[in-house]
């Protein structure tokens, strides 16, 4: 249960204040605005420190995504990813709750929780890119938290990759490569983010599971255990 409640925490904070930075100070908000660079430093180094934080409990997954890749890779049993993944909703929830209530009477330009959307007409462009941005977040996060990984500095590397695909897919749909991250801000949000919703759940887990079957084909972990 504690790994559990620390997923359920990590993707809370990652939520609150990465959706909280675009909310807040995202472009066009009459408030000092950090821009696009700013929101997806905010989710980056969330990650990382969530990653530091909870690491050593959970594993610091806070993304249903990744939890999925890392049950197809055979690294957890089918009970803990299920777990873990509606721990991350509850945790999205929370932390989208708590956004809407700090910015309700705010005077934001934006939705008031973040969420994710894409325009009329670019759904397949949008799938594409949630897609194959999740491929690359969870084959890094697979890399680094291998067992011949570099584990030291896995939290800083995974929160700087999630930087890099923030700054190239918030135009397109806001970014978002964890179906936790959308379903939490959709709830809020109301009609047009709940009817776009099956997108950031669809496209971010076919990314995974795609980022899975390639890790397995391409490690070499194994044949390094062999030799040892």
């Amino acid at each position: 249960m504690k790994k559990y409640v620390a997923e359920m925490i990590g993707t809370m904070v990652l939520v609150l204040m990465g959706c909280g930075a675009a909310v807040f100070a995202g472009a066009g908000q009459p408030f000092d605005s950090v821009g696009t660079l700013g929101v997806a430093f905010a989710f980056g180094l969330s990650v990382v420190a969530m990653a530091y934080g909870i690491g050593s409990i959970s594993g610091c997954h806070i993304n249903p995504a990744i939890t999925l890749g890392v049950f197809l890779t055979g690294r957890m049993s089918a009970k803990d990813a299920g777990m873990y993944m509606l721990f991350q909703v509850v945790g999205a929830i929370i932390g989208s709750s708590i956004l809407w209530f700090l910015a309700k009477d705010s005077g934001s330009t934006t939705t008031l929780t973040g969420a994710n959307g894409f325009a009329e007409g670019q759904v397949g462009a949008a799938f594409v890119a949630e897609a194959v941005f999740t491929f690359i977040f969870v084959l890094v996060v697979l890399g680094v938290t291998a067992k011949n990984g570099l584990n030291k500095f896995a939290g800083l590397a995974i929160g700087l990759t999630l930087i890099l695909i923030h700054i190239v897919c918030i135009p397109i749909t806001g970014t978002s490569v964890n179906p936790a991250r959308s379903i939490g801000p959709a709830l809020f949000e109301g009609v047009t983010a709940l009817s776009q919703l099956w997108l950031f759940i669809a496209a971010p887990l076919l990314g995974a599971a795609v980022a899975a079957f390639v890790w397995k084909g391409i490690t070499v972990e194994n044949d390094q255990k062999a030799t040892v």
